[in-house]
């Protein structure tokens, strides 16, 4: 994909979650917090979405301070609105209600020189979940390992 430069994952979120539905959503944000995000220095590991009054809110996300911002600086842990359609919020909504669903961002992107972020339903895993997703990487390593050694 052309345009598009990855700058923060959730790792953690394949491991601790069965991800249902993806969405892509751009984010409101200052002056200052774009210069850092470009800059990489944002993290989306803790981050979680949160709906109210038909809105959704990027909720915990750190997007460090840019220096040369002096005291135009922005709060790093602030709320963040997410720019999506009525639509999107309300089918979002929708699924949230449902005991276990939550919503947290994956990925967060640039895409044509603006921020982006890919958020997606999820459902927590239970610990026998997580143990089925070690076995599995694990057996997925060892044969491509051993293809690397009868080639």
């Amino acid at each position: 994909m052309s345009g598009i430069k990855i700058l923060a994952k959730n790792r953690k979120a394949n491991f601790e979650y069965f991800l249902l539905d993806k969405y892509e959503a751009g984010l409101e944000l200052q002056g200052s917090e774009i210069k850092s995000i470009r800059a990489g220095q944002v993290s989306i590991g803790e981050a979680f979405v949160q709906i109210e009054n038909y809105e959704a809110w990027l909720v915990d996300s750190h997007v460090a301070k840019y220096d040369a911002a002096s005291f135009f600086n922005h709060d790093p842990k602030r709320k963040r609105k997410l720019l999506l359609h009525k639509k999107e919020v309300l089918e979002i909504w929708n699924e949230i209600r449902q005991k276990g669903v939550t919503v947290i961002p994956t990925i967060l992107y640039l895409k044509n020189g603006k921020a982006k972020i890919e958020i997606a339903l999820a459902k927590g895993k239970k610990m026998y979940d997580k143990r089925d997703s070690i076995a599995k990487r694990d057996q997925e390593r060892e044969m491509s390992r051993n293809r690397k050694l009868s080639e």
